[in-house]
């Protein structure tokens, strides 16, 4: 195992995957748990199609891809919430409308320009041979932007979560802090997607959530034991797809189930004990 290690950091490449996707892990993990509480977890999914959508009209067109897909993905979010807060087509439909009509048109542009070819699959499967320098960078710093912007709101965001009509009460502008949950999520997305590929991304959301659910059932413990799980999953994905020449999104998304089911087992076995 030590040897299998060393060699996986003597790749540049893995390095800053591995840099990328520890930073992309927590962000999901955290934001997963109030989109899993507020029955929004399938907007991590939605987002994901939209941002293939916009990766292939900006291939199309020749223009660099994270810098399309952020503020398209991140003007769908806000549109999401439009949708959902606003008119009679409520959470999941508003999702399922959006997603599967960027999916189509991201489908219909790759077609007609560039064909399936194999950027195009790292985009939907993710790989970690695609993370460039300048992609790095500003994954990065999004990264960072994203987990400071949690923290510092991390009280209101615990409040709309639990209760968003008693924290409207209290004189919390509930809209604002689901528009800064729906921006947080659009910029993980966005970064995470080089990686895990557009069809494999909500997992690092939806999973390490869930699994710790399973396990604590306070607020902050969920929110910590998902963090730790989600990098600890990543990292063992990681490990695996380099030993067994396997997708990496593919691996992680493995590896978070068979945690997933091993919480369950657990949490399952302390309520028989009681």
């Amino acid at each position: 195992m030590i040897s299998v290690l060393y060699e996986l950091f003597s790749y540049t490449f893995i390095t800053r995957a591995l840099l990328v996707g520890i930073l992309v892990s927590l962000c999901a993990s955290v934001l997963g748990v109030s989109l899993v509480l507020k029955r929004y977890s399938m907007i991590g999914d939605g987002l994901s199609h939209v941002g293939f959508g916009s990766l292939s009209v900006a291939m199309a067109f020749n223009l660099a891809p994270l810098q399309v897909s952020i503020p398209v993905v991140v003007l769908a979010a806000f549109l999401l919430l439009r949708i959902s807060e606003n008119s009679k087509i409520k959470g999941d439909a508003a999702i399922a409308l959006i997603s599967s009509s960027s999916l189509a048109i991201g489908v219909i542009v790759t077609s007609l320009t560039t064909g399936m070819n194999t950027d195009v699959c790292n985009y939907m499967f993710g790989s970690i041979l695609a993370m460039g320098k300048s992609d790095v960078y500003l994954s990065v710093a999004l990264s960072i932007v994203v987990l400071i912007l949690y923290g510092l709101f991390y009280n209101n965001i615990f409040a709309i979560t639990f209760d968003e009509n008693f924290a409207k009460a209290t004189g919390i502008r509930t809209e604002k802090y689901n528009m800064l949950i729906a921006l947080l999520t659009a910029l993980t997305i966005v970064v995470g997607m080089r990686l895990m590929g557009a069809l494999l991304i909500s997992s690092l959301i939806i999973f390490p959530s869930l699994t710790s659910m399973r396990i604590f059932g306070s607020f902050r413990g969920v929110i910590i034991t998902s963090a730790i799980l989600s990098v600890i999953c990543f990292f063992i994905g990681i490990v695996t797809s380099f030993q067994y020449n396997i997708p990496a999104g593919a691996s992680i998304v493995v590896v978070n189930l068979v945690a997933f089911i091993a919480a369950s087992a657990l949490g399952a076995a302390k309520k028989i004990g009681r």
